[in-house]
């Protein structure tokens, strides 16, 4: 199994956060490598909620990456679940309150099947580099905050 995670500390309410996370439509902000995002189907922001997604491949191709929101706790979480596309893991936002903001933390597992478990060591980076943008986010909320 390939996991990756990273946090940051974040400036901003978790209610801000949180709303901000929950809207698939705000990850080409932060997320590199997104070339296009609607919502599909289900209310948005909303457990339930499918968006549909174009993301940037392994081959330099753009690949199918649409994903459900599994889970939605004001304030606390987002979980998804990728269900199209080659790879297909699952990941979530955890957030909590501190003193100097929210601590946010991006987490992503995948199980890879048949042939792509020998690809563990390439999966397992690509994971690593997509929860790393996790400190892309606190860029964005902070110019958001300032302005």
């Amino acid at each position: 199994m390939a996991f990756a995670e990273h946090e940051v500390l974040i400036p901003r309410d978790a209610m801000d956060v949180y709303t901000f996370l929950i809207d698939g439509l705000n990850l080409p902000q932060w997320r590199t490598g997104i070339r296009s995002i609607s919502l599909a189907s289900g209310a948005a922001r909303t457990k339930g909620a499918v968006y549909r997604q174009t993301v940037l491949g392994r081959s330099g191709w753009p690949v199918p990456a649409d994903f459900e929101i599994t889970e939605a706790r004001p304030g606390a979480e987002v979980r998804y679940q990728v269900i199209s596309g080659q790879t297909r893991p699952s990941g979530g936002y955890y957030l909590s309150t501190e003193p100097a903001g929210t601590r946010v933390r991006f987490a992503l597992e995948y199980q890879p099947k048949g042939l792509l478990g020998l690809m563990n060591t390439g999966i397992q980076r690509a994971m690593k580099a997509e929860v790393a943008q996790l400190e892309r986010l606190k860029d964005v909320l902070a110019i958001a905050s300032a302005a």
